[in-house]
């Protein structure tokens, strides 16, 4: 297939339900309809361009026919693909979830068209191969999800939505003044053209000190320590839809840039960058695992555990050996499906038990027995345990920091997962095995009387637990695909030559040999 439409069809599709939903403005229906097809576009364009790339190949093509470095240009290797992918799949998870429960009060505030803008936005992230354009992405993104945040107009939410974009904007701002620093000193802002021109300057120092700068506008867009306090005060407050999107997506998107600029174009600063990531990495994991223990609102448990779990992806970062990049790009894949499984979870439960606050509910296991399962399958895949996901994605990133010599950072992740079973087991002990308290039968007899809504907010909950189950039993295919994706972004020659390739102006291929 054409390598120019495999990689604008996964933008093409939610820029198109921005379009149709935003002219249904008054017809909820039809936008239900429009975003969840766009959604599901999304999804069968992100499965295409991975099946194009799962070989070692490495797509690219320029747009406007100008050659590169110049002109915009996308560009997807096996992670780019494998991010795209999982996007289009908690696109359309959390679209159908999002139907019941508080969606027409949603949809009268514009959900469809801020929640295909939120896709547009990072799947754009994913995909460019220009460090101004993704700037331009990062916009989109938080246009959108400033939106998403303060749909329901409360004072916490607003207030949440304010911390929000002020931080947001901040490590933006930074980020365009490090662009204009990195143009100024390269002459370019094409990442395959940067990647052969940055090793090359003779002030390594200046490049360094641009390097450190885009560590922290990235470290912000992840909440990574110390700039994490934006995330536990605004996830809490959106509906459990919007917060699971949230949850697997935004962060990701700034741990993406992270893991692509450390490997593509600061790789040389290693020495330096490396001890100053694997700090970050250790300090993350714990100063996010204490807050989520410290707390009794399911959701700012889930959110802390959020910042706790970008430590995880960051020691692959920083340990910079293939193993434990792959592993970083296995943990991030995880993190995703289980974390959002959790925030869906979490409205199932405020659903049926009628609160967040682990003080106010209880006996859910007695009456709904099969949620609680669901909610042991993401929660002890979160802390690591065997069989699941996070247990290969744990044991790799420690493994391969183990066999590098990070024996202090290794320690910090076993650690860090213990205190997250014990998070884990507070949801399960106050939700799901104490008694009851009084009142709570009221909300449970509302959520057993509607059937449609319990199969429309179960249905993707249970898809995602499947995927963690089989991730876990099945682990070599995707381990092996992590394992060469993670040796692809190390070796930067195939990323280079698919986009300087000369075998076209507008499209580029490079293949490369596993």
């Amino acid at each position: 297939m054409n390598a120019h439409l495999l990689l604008t069809a996964p933008i093409a599709f939610p820029l198109g339900g921005i379009a149709l939903c935003a002219m249904l403005w008054s017809r909820p229906l039809a936008q239900r309809a429009v975003s969840l097809l766009a959604s599901l576009g999304l999804l069968l364009a992100s499965i295409a361009l991975l099946a194009s790339v799962r070989d070692g190949t490495v797509l690219a093509t320029q747009f406007g026919a100008w050659s590169a470095p110049f002109g915009i240009t996308f560009v997807a290797d096996m992670f780019a693909a494998a991010m795209v992918l999982i996007t289009g799949l908690m696109a359309v998870a959390v679209n159908i979830h999002g139907m019941v429960d508080g969606a027409q009060a949603r949809e009268q505030a514009f959900f469809h068209p801020l929640y295909q803008g939120l896709l547009l936005g990072v799947t754009g992230a994913f995909l460019t191969g220009d460090i101004f354009n993704l700037y331009v992405w990062f916009e989109v993104m938080l246009i959108a999800s400033f939106g998403l945040l303060t749909l329901g107009g409360t004072r916490a939410q607003l207030d949440a939505g304010v911390k929000y974009v002020t931080l947001n904007l901040l490590a933006t701002t930074l980020f365009l003044i490090v662009v204009a620093f990195l143009y100024g000193v390269s002459g370019t802002l094409n990442m395959a053209d940067l990647a052969r021109v940055l090793p090359t300057l003779e002030n390594q120092g200046l490049v360094t000190t641009i390097a450190v700068l885009f560590l922290v506008a990235f470290g912000a867009k992840a909440a990574a320590f110390p700039l994490f306090f934006w995330l536990p005060a605004a996830y809490h407050t959106a509906s459990a839809p919007v917060a699971a999107i949230f949850a697997a997506l935004l962060t990701k998107v700034g741990v993406y840039a992270i893991m692509r600029s450390f490997t593509l174009l600061f790789d040389g600063d290693a020495g330096v960058t490396g001890p100053v990531i694997g700090a970050v990495a250790a300090v993350t994991m714990v100063t996010g695992v204490l807050g989520a223990a410290a707390h009794f609102d399911i959701r700012r448990i889930l959110s802390f555990h959020i910042i706790s779990q970008i430590g995880y992806m960051l020691l692959g970062v920083a340990v910079a050996t293939p193993p434990a990049v792959g592993g970083a790009i296995l943990y991030v894949i995880h993190h995703i499906i289980v974390k959002a499984n959790l925030f869906l979870i979490a409205g199932t439960i405020n659903r049926a038990g009628g609160s967040f606050d682990l003080k106010e509910i209880g006996g859910l296991y007695r009456h709904l027995p099969f949620l609680g399962v669901l909610f042991l399958i993401p929660a002890l895949s979160l802390a690591g345990l065997p069989p699941l996901s996070g247990f290969w994605s744990k044991f790799v990133v420690i493994k391969a920091s183990l066999n590098a010599g990070h024996g202090i950072l290794a320690a910090t992740g076993l650690v860090v997962g213990l205190l997250t079973l014990y998070s884990m087991l507070k949801i399960w002990n106050e939700a799901f095995w104490k008694a009851a308290p009084e009142g709570q039968d009221i909300a449970m007899r509302a959520w057993r009387s509607d059937r449609p809504v319990r199969l429309a907010m179960l249905g993707p909950i249970i898809a995602l637990a499947a995927i963690t189950i089989t991730i876990g039993l099945f682990a070599e295919p995707f381990v092996d695909f992590s394992m060469r994706a993670g040796e692809q972004m190390l070796d930067k020659t195939a990323y280079i030559n698919a986009v300087f390739s000369e075998s076209s102006t507008t499209e580029r291929v490079a293949e490369v040999r596993p």
